[in-house]
């Protein structure tokens, strides 16, 4: 049996960029990602307040103010082993998280 695949897709529109999206999409395309997840760029996700923005789909998980620092554990915690990572996870689109 062969998961369905999943799809990062990683803000770099100009508010993402301005606060170094393209790192953290960088980071994210070389990370040891699971076989059935694929990390694309992404035109506008529509968050720029919370700059830089990436959303996982299906699964509709959307992690905001991401550095490349926070790309491993991402990686690790959610992609691997299917537990988000609260302190990333946007507080509009996930307000049981927000703090």
């Amino acid at each position: 049996m062969t998961s369905s695949p999943r799809t990062l897709l990683v803000c770099q529109n100009v508010n993402c960029i301005r606060h170094n999206g393209k790192a953290v999409l960088a980071a994210f395309q070389a990370a040891d990602l699971p076989d059935d997840v694929v990390v694309e760029a992404s035109d506008c996700l529509g968050q720029c307040n919370m700059a830089p923005n990436a959303r996982l789909v299906p699964d509709e998980v959307w992690y905001c103010r991401l550095t490349p620092e926070d790309v491993p554990q991402i990686v690790t915690e959610h992609l691997h082993n299917g537990e988000p990572v609260e302190a990333k996870l946007h507080p509009r689109i996930h307000p049981r998280f927000s703090v």
